[in-house]
């Protein structure tokens, strides 16, 4: 009963006005509720506050359970809220990912992806290094442009912990790409790690300036306009 407990809830919270400016914007195909940042935060934390976890497998069922039954925006960003949850921290293994797998090919979209990536598959490539390692490399290859761009940007908030190596490897499969959201990616995920080290971001740029899209150039320097 979690889902319809949950869209009662939103809808109870909804401005129909400010709906089909969010969807519009966010240029989905799913509509909204139109309930803001905060207020979501509110009815995701008041909705779920009894929800007790015995089992990996049960919490994943219950963010699967609102991922896949979803019919407003509102209640996917619901379902990510409730997988990043403390209640489910010992369940972020790698496990996990098979999950977050599904839900970044069917999310296909950056609200979704870029929430994923840098707060729930970047922390599990911390706590488990190699196994993760070896599947961002894959990740960065894919035909699905969303697990590439994943690959790229897991690592924005590692600072000086970023594995280099696995950046600009993961990179390299999509230099020569012209599709705008791993352009985008790739600049993001450089201009990141310039607030750490500038000079080895602009001697990675001048390196591959031939490479790297002008978008991309021009996201991995603006720290330095």
């Amino acid at each position: 009963m979690l889902l319809p407990k949950l869209r009662k809830a939103l809808q109870q919270a909804s401005d129909p006005v400010r709906a089909p400016a969010m969807q519009a914007y966010m240029k989905s195909a799913m509509p909204y509720h139109g309930v803001p940042t905060p207020l979501l935060r509110q009815v995701c934390k008041s909705t779920f506050a009894d929800l007790r976890f015995a089992t990996a497998s049960h919490w994943q069922a219950q963010v699967l359970h609102l991922w896949r039954g979803a019919r407003f925006r509102e209640e996917r960003y619901a379902a990510l809220y409730l997988a990043g949850d403390k209640r489910g921290r010992p369940f972020q293994t790698l496990s996990a990912m098979k999950m977050y797998d599904e839900l970044i090919v069917t999310g296909a979209w950056w609200d979704y992806v870029d929430d994923i990536a840098s707060h729930r598959v970047g922390p599990i490539l911390r706590d488990y290094p190699e196994p993760m390692r070896r599947k961002m490399l894959s990740w960065s290859k894919s035909s699905n442009l969303w697990k590439r761009r994943t690959a790229i940007i897991c690592q924005l908030g590692f600072k000086a912990e970023t594995d280099l190596e696995l950046l600009y490897a993961c990179i390299e499969p999509s230099l020569g790409s012209r599709e705008f959201f791993l352009q985008k990616a790739i600049g993001w995920a450089l201009r990141q790690h310039a607030w750490t080290d500038g000079a080895e971001i602009k001697r990675y740029v001048r390196l591959n300036r031939t490479r790297l899209s002008a978008l991309s150039c021009r996201e991995a320097l603006k720290n330095f306009d």
